[in-house]
């Protein structure tokens, strides 16, 4: 079983309150779409955190905590605090709810003896992760790196990696907008290649990378991609760029790569079958949390009751069982357009970033095309109704871009994929506990950088973990 941990764990903490707020109406300040935030081509199609799209009852409002662990400072501040790798207070020691009623959770332990927990009615599992797609499967990983011990289960009402994580790009490179996301991406950049140096068998496609950009805007770049990056100027342009714009300049960097995500995801699901319970195909139609952990009804009546809870839901951040919830973070969900451009790519064809655009081309080698990725400012998008097919504008807006960079791959521009993502306010992604007892984690709102982040990610959900020890390197 893969338990590999790669990199350190550097507490970070951001405040939502504190960044600029996501508008009610309309699309994101202007300075939202920067390098690294990305909102639409940093993963292509979407980002790759499959959620569970469920449907049901309305949400279990969590517990409030009680006067005497809030006076003391011994309870979580709330929804309002989103925190990257700071484990939240711990929860109170009494195992009622206030004013003396039950707490539904309370149970002597919730370590379980069984290794498949969350079958039947009643069971109990030391984490509940809900939603398979990459961010999802990479938190049970992450989990188990740290408590080989502990007992894992993963819900997702459809299969494993069926959502976003199935129409993601899966390009990785080594930028971001502002030093948290240069920390989360520098933290995934090893995590992924390690990963591939020990599993090279795995659908992780190391990839040549050019950056065109105004010429004025070195400064900005180099600011931007991390030193791992190695940007350096270059006078090759890619076969598939005659010419560049004027005042227009090329640099090459390393640390790209892509994957086939949906494909990797299940790979690792499927090493991970032996220790982790994975429940497809099951929606979870109520979630709620007390001092002693928490309870999911899930379809059919089951239900199952976990010492912590992450919520990896993708775009479904308004399902009815989590929906009360995840409205504090004020995150909103943007429509995410990809087109494929119908010509295959030449061995060692490169990926081509456009930085003023905020969009990126790539060679899909083992899929035989070419994906053009670029911002698509449709916000308010429903997963669940979300129109699969590209519409003639996008393939409009697309052509336009390829005529003005690589005018021979226009006219073959002729398809695509649509879905959504989630974004967080100031276009950062959100790990934080949603409950006053720290039992309920949400980790998402990647902004179309679910795979770049998710190993980073991953391990922020688990640090809010208090049971789980402290990161550890393990063999792959």
């Amino acid at each position: 079983m893969p338990t590999n941990r790669t990199g350190t764990c550097h507490p970070l903490t951001t405040d939502p309150e504190a960044t600029p707020a996501i508008p009610e109406t309309g699309p994101p300040a202007a300075t939202e779409p920067a390098p690294g935030a990305a909102p639409g081509p940093a993963d292509g199609a979407a980002a790759a955190a499959t959620g569970p799209s469920a449907s049901g009852a309305t949400a279990t409002a969590p517990v409030p905590a009680p006067a005497a662990a809030a006076a003391s400072g011994g309870a979580a501040a709330g929804p309002s605090a989103t925190t990257f790798g700071t484990k939240a207070p711990g929860p109170a020691a009494a195992v009622s709810a206030p004013g003396g009623a039950a707490d539904p959770t309370a149970a002597p332990a919730y370590r379980t003896t069984a290794r498949h927990a969350g079958g039947p009615d009643g069971a109990r599992t030391d984490v509940a992760v809900v939603g398979a797609g990459i961010l999802g499967v990479l938190v049970a990983r992450e989990v188990l790196s740290r408590d080989p011990s502990a007992t894992v289960t993963v819900l997702d009402r459809d299969m494993i990696g069926s959502g976003a994580t199935r129409r993601s790009a899966g390009l990785h490179f080594p930028r971001g907008a502002d030093e948290t996301l240069r920390s989360l991406a520098a933290e995934s950049e090893r995590f992924y290649a390690d990963l591939h140096t020990a599993r090279p068998d795995l659908p992780v496609h190391p990839l040549a990378m050019t950056v065109l950009a105004p010429e004025s805007a070195e400064e900005a770049l180099r600011e931007t991609y991390l030193p791992e990056a190695k940007l350096r100027w270059t006078g090759e342009l890619p076969p598939c760029v005659p010419a560049l714009p004027k005042g227009f300049g090329a640099w090459e960097g390393d640390g790209c790569q892509y994957a086939d995500v949906h494909a990797l995801t299940q790979l690792l699901a499927a090493e991970l079958r032996p220790a982790v319970s994975f429940r497809e195909g099951v929606a979870v139609e109520t979630v709620a949390a007390g001092p002693g952990g928490a309870r999911l009804t899930l379809t059919g009546g089951a239900t199952l009751t976990a010492g912590h809870v992450v919520l990896a839901p993708g775009p479904w951040l308004a399902e009815p069982a989590w929906r009360e919830l995840v409205a504090p973070l004020r995150a909103r969900v943007k429509k995410v357009v990809a087109l494929h451009v119908e010509t295959p790519p030449a061995p060692g064809d490169r990926a081509v970033v456009l930085h003023e655009e905020d969009a990126f081309l790539l060679p899909l080698h083992h899929r035989g095309h070419w994906l053009l990725s670029y911002t698509c400012p449709e916000w308010d998008a429903d997963p669940a109704t979300v129109e699969p097919a590209v519409t003639t504008a996008h393939l409009r807006e697309g052509r336009a871009l390829l005529t003005r960079y690589a005018p021979a791959l226009a006219a073959h521009c002729r398809s695509g994929r649509v879905f959504c993502d989630a974004y967080g306010p100031g276009g950062r992604p959100l790990v934080t506990a949603l409950d006053p007892y720290g039992r309920l984690v949400f980790a998402g709102a990647a902004g179309g950088s679910g795979y770049r982040l998710a190993p980073a990610l991953a391990a922020r959900a688990a640090d809010l973990i208090p049971s789980l020890p402290s990161p550890r390197k393990a063999t792959t």
